[in-house]
């Protein structure tokens, strides 16, 4: 909370949305609420909150994150323009995050191993959008409510069914790398995975059901990488055309390695940089199979909440 407290420049107000009610250890700032909702998903949660808020532009944030001081700020410049209606930034691993805390979020530095460093990293310059993570997520609350909210049964993938609405009115969604938000990560090979897994799963839902934000070739990729590891099993099985062309995809993919792990190693430190190149294959998997399993087989998707 501490973090909050010292954001700068502008008036803010906070509500912290729990499952169950919680003694307010901030009672004597009146700028911080706590109330509770039930046991209810992330999206039901931030629709509360930005129904009590009283100022223009919604901030979402995780539980498990926290601003840099001038993001207000920073963001205020880019709202200056009208036509925005919703701006992103990176959530970057904190430096107090563990080792394997560290190597999880390295897996995402490379455009290589993770597909979208900008979410993980400040990249570029600042650039239109049309889907970004509620981690760091700042919209109109006027036109937030317009479009009903999240007012979504998933989770993950409430961020990207907001912004697809949001897309629709025509404006513009805004991707800010100065805009920093700190994330912790999941520590661990085991929980890793889980949440990539969810990740997976939604995105191949999402492909098939809202393809106008998610039915993109970057997406499908993990997936045919799968296949592609399910038919390497059977390399000697196979003619030699088709084995060749498996040898040729392998080193292909460990030329993708060795590139991911020097721009990985420009934000690590080795031994960061060195284990998460041992993630990185069984997070294009169990992603790809997930995705597989959402796009084909999935009729209707429910969120279990963790």
């Amino acid at each position: 909370m501490t973090y909050i407290q010292a954001l700068t420049s502008f008036e803010w107000e906070l509500f912290v949305i729990t499952n169950n009610m919680e003694n307010n250890d901030w009672h004597n700032d009146k700028r911080i609420t706590i109330f509770e909702s039930g046991k209810v998903g992330p999206a039901e949660k931030r629709d509360l909150g930005a129904q009590k808020a009283t100022n223009e532009i919604l901030v979402f944030l995780d539980d498990d994150s926290y601003p840099e001081p001038n993001i207000l700020e920073v963001a205020s410049k880019i709202f200056k323009d009208t036509s925005v209606i919703a701006v992103g930034g990176p959530g970057i691993t904190p430096p107090s995050d563990n080792f394997w805390q560290r190597v999880s979020g390295a897996v995402f530095l490379s455009k290589f191993t993770g597909g979208s460093p900008e979410r993980y990293i400040p990249q570029g310059k600042s650039r239109e959008i049309d889907d970004w993570p509620s981690v760091n997520l700042m919209v109109r609350k006027n036109v937030f409510l317009s479009v009903g909210g999240f007012n979504s049964k998933y989770w993950p993938g409430e961020d990207t069914m907001l912004c697809l609405k949001l897309k629709k009115t025509g404006s513009k969604l805004i991707y800010e790398p100065k805009m920093i938000v700190w994330h912790h990560r999941r520590a661990g090979l085991k929980s890793h995975l889980k949440q990539i897994g969810a990740y997976g799963l939604h995105r191949g839902f999402f492909a098939k059901t809202y393809p106008d934000t998610s039915f993109k070739f970057k997406y499908f990729l993990p997936s045919a990488f799968t296949l592609f590891c399910i038919l390497s099993l059977f390399f000697l099985l196979l003619p030699n055309l088709i084995q060749n062309t498996i040898i040729l995809g392998w080193f292909v993919y460990l030329i993708s390695l060795v590139l991911g792990g020097l721009e990985i190693s420009k934000h690590e430190r080795a031994s960061v940089t060195i284990v998460s190149i041992f993630f990185i294959l069984p997070t294009h998997f169990y992603y790809g199979i997930n995705f597989i399993y959402g796009f084909l087989f999935k009729q209707e998707l429910v969120s279990v909440l963790r």
